[in-house]
């Protein structure tokens, strides 16, 4: 089932732009998981709310709702580092799942020669190996890390540096996203957000800058 929120601001699309963790991949989960272990072991009880608001954000913006968290001892970099150890051991043995609907969602853009990027935070690097291991790479006209733009989400330059990867103006391309941070990245670079909800509903202020709301990837299709 999908919801147009916004019908005033509808193109025709030319480009979609994914978000890659927690809409292609099923990753979300484990970043949550690994978070609230990784903080727990370093001496801080992260809530499952507290992990979600990382969702996504950039290193400074870390630092910063760690320390809201738990104060000035609680420090982001080794907190995430071990985050990272903990969730890579936990890949290596059980790797991750697709989310439903991104092979049907795939073949439908290239049958309608509609190209396509991946627009996330994670690392080029990781970006391949994990669409790699999954056997999707191929189906991506480009790959966009917000690693290598100056500002991460929810600044608009990853959706800007995607939709120029496929050279399609903003304004055509749905930005494909599950958290309100990458929500608010896409609005900001002007795109078509469609929200796809993974771990948790978006608020009204995350509604109020969709332009459509979809309950999983094959009602994308329909949207499209």
């Amino acid at each position: 089932m999908y919801q147009i929120l916004q019908p005033d601001v509808a193109a025709p699309v030319a480009g979609v732009l994914f978000d890659m963790d927690g809409v292609v991949i099923d990753s979300e989960r484990l970043f949550t998981r690994f978070w609230m272990e990784s903080a727990a072991d370093l001496g801080f009880p992260m809530t499952r709310e507290q992990a979600l608001q990382l969702r996504s954000l950039r290193r400074e913006q870390g630092i910063e709702k760690m320390e809201a968290f738990f104060g000035p001892a609680a420090n982001f970099d080794e907190i995430r580092a071990h985050r990272i150890e903990l969730m890579e051991a936990h890949i290596a043995e059980h790797g991750v799942d697709e989310k439903p609907g991104i092979r049907e969602l795939l073949a439908l853009l290239k049958e309608k020669g509609i190209p396509c990027a991946i627009t996330s935070s994670s690392a080029l690097a990781v970006v391949r190996e994990r669409l790699g291991r999954l056997g999707i790479l191929e189906g991506f006209t480009a790959l966009c890390s917000g690693k290598d733009v100056p500002n991460g989400k929810p600044f608009p330059d990853i959706y800007l540096a995607g939709a120029a990867a496929i050279g399609v103006a903003p304004e055509q391309c749905l930005a494909i996203e599950d958290s309100p941070t990458g929500l608010e990245a896409a609005w900001r670079a002007g795109c078509m957000g469609v929200f796809v909800p993974d771990q948790d509903q978006p608020d009204d202020v995350t509604l109020s800058r969709c332009f459509a709301r979809a309950d999983s990837l094959l009602d994308v299709m329909e949207l499209l």
